[in-house]
């Protein structure tokens, strides 16, 4: 029986056909080939998840990313201006953050009949050659100032020429209005006139619902000091495309530039820019001349500022900014760049403009709104400017040091602080307004 049994294994051994090695190296392979698409196909869904998730997370301008790692990588792998120069180059892209988040009823804020949707603007001197207006805009400010923009190119003083301060919060620059000149920022305005465009009458040069564009006027190194003429080039060249041109008579970095604001001087500018103004033919984006802005700075004697005053009044100008960056260094500085040359901004600057904003608030008319900037970073610091008369803020050292995220943070905070008092900003600079401003006879 074991013989027979032992041979009939061995026939069906015979007919059996047996795999080949070759076959079950096949199968191992397939095998393996499929588990390897699969953890593929998992890895790749992964990736394609964690971006789309970094990209939401990027995009979105309040996230804490851009305040806690980006912006301060960037200050500390980059001197201060190639930092400056990288910020705007991104923004200019296209690829920079947004504020997605619709403002509040209670920021809504009037500037010379236009109705804006909050009150927090960003000063000239980031985007000095209007590249990036579309960029900035959409980190949520309602007021862009590009410029300073002088009639000719010019490179500006020689570098290094800004300095951070970070131990005081603060900025010195001594940039001297570096600028790629009119025709070069001329040309950048047309190209971002949509090509179908239709003018209505809330139609701004911003092109974008409750925002306006503002050009800060520079003048060239090599003009005559006291010459009044590249204002008023500015003014023809710039009118079209501008809600509003804003007159600088106060860098501390243009040699002779603060001595237009002598009362002589200053008269003569103001009644050529005006002239020029007055003598152009209403813009074809807007239809509206240009609204005129004097921007003074912050180191004016209480009897100059009276005089400017004068002068304002007079002279129908329709509104000033203080202030500009300051040349005075307060005993309470501390970071070791203090020394630099330049002008000084950021939380230092403050007091200095807060006040000088009080006094001329005491020496205009209701009619004539003031803009408020210096050491603005808080939705407290910019309540702060509204009581004491400005109808709008400007930001710019501190956006430079909290990042993209600069502007939501401040409204987010600012209507925190009105809705606790249950009012608006619109209520607290109109309260303002009537009782600190010069009463007209």
């Amino acid at each position: 029986m074991h013989l027979r049994t032992t041979g009939f294994y061995h026939v069906l051994r015979k007919q059996v056909p047996q795999r080949s090695p070759v076959f079950a190296r096949r199968i191992t392979t397939a095998s393996s080939s499929s588990q390897s698409s699969a953890r593929s196909a998992i890895y790749a869904t992964v990736l394609t998840a964690s971006v789309g998730l970094f990209a939401v997370y990027y995009y979105d301008a309040r996230s804490a990313m851009h305040r806690y790692v980006l912006t301060p990588a960037l200050r500390h792998t980059f001197d201060a201006e190639t930092g400056h120069r990288i910020a705007v180059k991104v923004l200019r892209s296209g690829l920079g953050p947004r504020d997605p988040v619709q403002d509040d009823e209670r920021l809504r804020s009037e500037f010379l009949g236009r109705e804006l949707s909050n009150p927090v603007g960003l000063a000239a001197g980031f985007d000095k050659d209007g590249e990036a207006i579309d960029g900035i805009l959409n980190l949520g400010f309602s007021w862009v100032e590009i410029g300073s923009v002088t009639p000719k190119p010019q490179p500006g003083n020689p570098k290094p020429r800004v300095f951070h301060l970070p131990d005081d919060a603060a900025l010195i620059n001594r940039y001297g209005f570096p600028s790629q000149g009119a025709a070069s920022v001329i040309s950048r305005l047309r190209a971002r006139i949509p090509k179908f465009h239709e003018t209505k009458d809330d139609t701004t040069a911003a092109f974008k619902p409750g925002s306006v564009l503002a050009i800060n006027l520079g003048k060239n190194k090599s003009s005559p000091v006291e010459s009044p003429d590249d204002f008023v080039t500015g003014v023809k060249t710039f009118g079209p495309y501008a809600d509003v041109l804003v007159v600088n008579v106060s860098s501390p970095n243009t040699p002779g530039l603060r001595g237009l604001q002598n009362r002589e001087l200053l008269e003569d500018l103001l009644t050529s820019v005006k002239k020029a103004r007055d003598e152009l033919e209403p813009s074809p984006i807007t239809a509206r001349r240009p609204r005129l802005v004097l921007k003074i700075a912050p180191d004016l004697e209480e009897s100059q500022i009276v005089d400017i005053a004068d002068l304002i009044r007079k002279s129908n100008i329709d509104g000033v900014i203080v202030s500009n960056t300051t040349i005075s260094r307060p005993a309470s500085l501390t970071d070791p760049n203090k020394s630099e040359m330049g002008g000084l901004s950021g939380a230092p600057l403050k007091p200095r403009a807060l006040q000088a904003l009080k006094t001329l608030r005491a020496h205009v008319p209701a009619s004539i709104p003031l803009i408020g900037c210096g050491g603005i970073s808080t939705g407290a610091d910019a309540l702060d400017y509204a009581r004491a008369g400005a109808s709008l803020v400007q930001v710019y050292t501190g956006f430079g040091y909290d990042g993209v995220g600069t502007c939501r943070r401040i409204k987010d905070e600012l209507e925190a602080l009105l809705k606790a008092e249950n009012t608006t900003w619109k209520a607290v600079v109109d309260e303002s307004v009537r009782k600190l401003s010069l009463t007209e006879s």
